[in-house]
């Protein structure tokens, strides 16, 4: 008996189901860790719900339809592909296949299986990206309606024309691992929603400190690592090509985190290295280098880095302070900057610096190698395709985003109520992170007035009793 087909290769399988399995680690529970270690502690239950729920919603719409639309044939042009599920044999066990670049690039040698969760951990990282941009304000049962609509209408259109084939495939535009197709779309999908949403409370703008450096820590560090199966499970062969993308992206990140200590330093207010800053940074090398990874060489990787990085701390400081729209909208987490912008900059810097001597794949026979040129390198006409390119995925995803939030607010409210806010987590899930630290007092009494009755389900007084609030205030049912 042979336990493998003849046309599947173990090591590349083994290679694309760890990396999917990483880039999967860089949601949960990297970014839940994250995301839930920088908001106020009363948003931590909420953010983790946000996270875990929209990675289960993105995967049940991804093998149902999604899938097809964004890898499969032809349906709409060249914009998206027909909706089809891959739950059968075929989906499962057949040899995985993208119609349209088919002959273009060697043939798969692993399970469609594979190639469908490996894309999947894609999908599902975007909407979570740019729950930083509304945390702390958006409905969860909105968010739960949202999500699968916007892999539908506005995921799946920017991978089938970026990664399946599609027309800006078609037209040579390169983006290795999602600089545009997923963080650039979060990006502008997250600040067009956190736009529509609203502001969250004043008071909470004001106290917004993070509540756990170390669980940031650690959900950094994850995502840090993870990104090596980010980039480099995208050549989806366990080849050179994976190799170099993974060094690129350790070096860019490196150099981008450096650099956004050096400016923290030098020119912020306080003239400190903080650990936040030092993250951002992380970021920002993280997402440049994306849509470069296999391309570019090391010194494109640390030009990439460090332009990402430079460029993304100006922004940060500058733009919410002084430029419309951007002081007008209350992007929680600064997702428009970290990963728009940083992804907007290494998409277009691959038009600068893509390097024909990486190879991405090699040529049998007659064929040529399969190599990338940017502009410094003779190829100017790259930087154009690029920018069409960027142009197209912030266009689709801010009039997708708008109109899907729109019709949602047909039904029910975007926001929650301020007496909800007030509280957070207790008021939405009924449950806290710190059991030990008691809800806002306050915002409890504004909690049980819209009510009409007391609150009914917290935690227990350590005295006994009712439930407990700040100051051994309780409110109880008797």
């Amino acid at each position: 008996m042979v336990p493998y087909a003849s046309w599947l290769s173990p090591g590349d399988n083994a290679w694309q189901l760890t990396a999917a399995t990483l880039v999967g680690l860089m949601s949960i529970p990297a970014l839940a860790v994250l995301y839930g270690g920088i908001v106020q502690k009363k948003w931590a239950v909420n953010t983790m719900m946000m996270v875990f729920s929209a990675f289960c919603l993105t995967l049940i719409v991804w093998v149902l339809w999604a899938f097809k639309m964004g890898f499969g044939s032809p349906w709409i042009g060249t914009l998206v592909g027909k909706p089809g599920d891959v739950i059968g044999a075929s989906g499962l066990q057949g040899r995985a296949n993208i119609p349209l670049i088919t002959g273009l690039a060697p043939n798969f040698r692993f399970p469609q299986g594979s190639l469908v969760y490996f894309q999947f951990v894609f999908a599902a990282i975007t909407p979570i990206l740019f729950i930083g941009s509304v945390v702390g304000r958006i409905k969860f049962k909105v968010w739960l309606i949202f999500v699968p609509l916007w892999i539908t209408f506005a995921y799946t259109v920017n991978a089938f024309m970026l990664w399946g084939g599609g027309f800006w495939a078609g037209k040579g535009a390169l983006d290795f691992s999602g600089g545009y197709v997923i963080h650039l779309a979060a990006g502008v999908s997250g600040f067009v929603a956190a736009a529509m949403v609203g502001p969250r409370l004043a008071k909470d703008r004001e106290l917004g400190k993070p509540n756990n450096l170390l669980f940031i820590a650690i959900g950094a560090g994850i995502l840090w690592l993870g990104w090596n199966g980010f980039n480099g499970g995208d050549p989806y062969f366990a080849g050179a090509d994976a190799t170099a993308a993974v060094v690129n992206t350790n070096l860019a990140t490196a150099v981008a985190m450096m650099t956004w200590i050096f400016c923290d330093m030098f020119f912020s207010a306080k003239k400190k290295a903080t650990f936040l800053g030092a993250l951002n940074g992380m970021i920002c090398g993280l997402v440049g280098i994306t849509p470069a990874a296999g391309y570019v060489n090391g010194l494109g990787a640390i030009v990439i880095g460090l332009v990402c990085s430079f460029v993304v701390f100006w922004a940060f400081n500058y733009l919410p302070r002084k430029v419309w729209p951007f002081n007008k909208v209350d992007d929680a987490l600064g997702v428009v900057y970290t990963h728009g912008i940083a992804g907007l900059l290494g998409g277009l810097l691959v038009g600068l610096l893509a390097d024909p001597k990486i190879i991405v794949y090699l040529g049998v026979g007659k064929n040529p190698d399969v190599t990338t040129s940017g502009l410094f390198y003779g190829h100017p006409r790259q930087l154009l395709i690029q920018a069409g390119a960027a142009g197209s995925v912030i266009v689709w995803d801010a009039f997708v985003t708008f109109v899907l939030l729109k019709v949602i607010s047909f039904f029910t409210s975007l926001r929650m109520n301020d007496a909800d806010l007030a509280i957070g987590d207790l008021a939405v899930h009924d449950e806290v992170a710190y059991p030990e630290d008691d809800p806002d007092p306050e915002g409890a009494e504004l909690a049980m007035q819209a009510a009409g009755q007391p609150h009914s389900g917290g935690l227990p007084h350590p005295d006994g009793g009712g439930d407990a609030v700040a100051d051994d205030k309780i409110l109880s049912s008797e």
